[in-house]
């Protein structure tokens, strides 16, 4: 489906198993409202997702779009039936400000066919809390794990698991923190082995990666 202004892939759920994604940020909301529609056109039994979505953009969708799923704090859009979900990725916040990219990262593992739980707010300044939430993701078939400021949870959480992790470093954090950077590198150099980092602030990326792990091992073993 082509636009003079974007050229949609409607074969990406053939090759890869999951449909286009609509990145809005640059986009109109004009565009982003008829590629969800292209797409949710071309793949009507199945959710399509649109990230990085401004207000603008997702007060245009929530009405020319009714039954589509408008998370303001995630910024994202899912459109359409979400597929049964396998498996399981529990996706792990430091903070209250990490919402954002926790939330994006669970839009994008219902949409790409994972069932998700999502832990908040249980960064390292009160190790007592992420001790306290071990139960909770110790049956997750794979962690995302989400963190700014030093970055230091994905490390400590590896230490207690041996399931597939992937840590997701956050902007939040004051002057030093460079935007993000500080928990890049930091999660870059994690002494915990088994540690993969995403990009600054790709809920997204890390979203698809945890998805596809957990609903892999959710087929092959019947849940």
């Amino acid at each position: 489906m082509e636009h003079d202004w974007a050229n949609l892939d409607l074969d990406r759920a053939a090759r890869t198993g999951d449909p286009e994604v609509v990145y809005g940020a640059g986009k109109t909301p004009e565009q982003v409202l008829a590629l969800l529609r292209g797409l949710g056109v071309a793949h009507p039994d199945r959710a399509v997702l649109a990230t990085r979505l401004g207000p603008q953009t997702q007060q245009l969708l929530a009405t020319e779009l009714p039954d589509a799923d408008v998370d303001p704090v995630a910024r994202t859009a899912t459109y359409g039936p979400l597929p049964r979900p396998h498996g399981k990725v529990a996706v792990i916040a430091a903070g209250t400000s990490d919402l954002p990219v926790a939330g994006e990262a669970s839009a994008t593992i219902r949409a790409f066919g994972a069932g998700v739980e999502q832990i908040v707010d249980v960064g390292v300044a009160g190790l007592h809390r992420i001790l306290g939430a071990r139960e909770r993701f110790a049956d997750a078939d794979a962690l995302i794990v989400i963190a700014g400021m030093e970055g230091a949870l994905p490390s400590v959480v590896g230490g207690l698991t041996g399931v597939p992790l992937v840590a997701v470093p956050t902007s939040v954090g004051y002057g030093a923190s460079f935007g993000g950077l500080a928990a890049l590198l930091g999660m870059l150099n994690s002494c915990a082995p088994g540690v993969v980092v995403t990009n600054i602030d790709n809920g997204f990326g890390a979203g698809v990666h945890a998805a596809r792990i957990a609903r892999t091992i959710g087929k092959a073993t019947g849940r």
